[in-house]
């Protein structure tokens, strides 16, 4: 199953950069033993629009233009539901098991996601009630990701 990281704004270089690389290029190593290809970020502009909902709009259909199909998508919100790393494992595993071809995580703008995005994601998932920066949602699923990854293979990165 592929895996994609899709967000609207881009990282700089720096060490927030640095960190969400050394994390993907963990989750690809460990991945492809266990069925995994990715993951592949794609970062778009942000959409210039004067008013929220129409940024909101443009980026959503700037997204969805862009990602793989079929696809499972998994959009980063902040009303979205909060799990245990462990169930967010069982849960990439059990649609990569399943024989999802695509599994596409994608992070929003400034102002969130556009109703479109939301209303075609299978999942909506938070990384708690506050708001993240980006920068932070992008280190934040990277590692998510690969500690996914180590828990469905058994590596000992996760412990309980």
């Amino acid at each position: 199953m592929r895996l994609v990281i899709a967000g609207i704004g881009k990282m700089k270089a720096g060490a927030d950069r640095e960190l969400v690389d050394r994390y993907l290029e963990r989750a690809r190593k460990a991945g492809r033993a266990i069925g995994f290809s990715g993951p592949d970020l794609t970062e778009l502009p942000e959409a210039r629009a004067a008013r929220a909902d129409d940024r909101k709009q443009a980026e959503a259909e700037s997204l969805l233009a862009t990602l793989p199909a079929p696809r499972i998508l998994v959009a980063l919100d902040e009303h979205g539901r909060t799990m245990p790393s462990q169930d967010f494992a069982q849960r990439i595993g059990r649609w990569r098991d399943d024989g999802a071809g695509s599994l596409v995580f994608a992070i929003g703008g400034a102002d969130g996601h556009g109703r479109a995005l939301l209303q075609q994601a299978d999942l909506k998932l938070a990384f708690g009630p506050m708001t993240w920066p980006h920068q932070m949602v992008r280190i934040m699923l990277a590692e998510q990701i690969y500690r996914a990854i180590s828990i469905l293979s058994g590596h000992p990165y996760h412990r309980e």
